[in-house]
């Protein structure tokens, strides 16, 4: 029997990271460099995570060391921070969720590696 497919989800909070990288590029006059970007997520991540979605490293792997990181991770939902996980792309760190009994990958946040880190408190509604 054929593995399940998952389904890729684009969050809000991607979509404005996405923003930011795309004003980030112009800035360095590189915004060919975002439409590759957007080329790629959807020729190589989102194929990847639908049929790998575990692919990426857990984000608790390495778990963050500052109060207000804990304190954000321990305001999401539960079961949450267990299905955070980290995929390596090229310059861009890419933050999901895989969450199981959905089948669903929730693209959650992306940044340039020269960009600073994730917010947790604008990923989740109500965190």
């Amino acid at each position: 029997m054929a593995d399940q497919l998952f389904r890729v989800e684009l969050t809000a909070s991607f979509l404005e990271r996405l923003d930011a990288i795309e004003a980030f590029l112009l800035q360095l006059d590189a915004g060919f460099a975002f439409d590759a970007l957007l080329a790629e997520v959807r020729a190589t991540v989102i194929p990847n995570l639908r049929r790998f979605p575990r692919i990426g490293r857990r984000y608790l792997a390495n778990p963050p060391q500052s109060a207000e990181a804990l304190a954000q991770l321990g305001a999401l939902p539960a079961g949450a921070p267990e299905a955070l996980r980290e995929y390596l792309h090229g310059d861009y760190l890419l933050l999901y969720a895989a969450m199981e009994p959905q089948a669903t990958v929730y693209l959650l946040s992306i940044r340039h590696h020269r960009q600073l880190t994730y917010d947790f408190a604008k990923l989740w509604p109500g965190a």
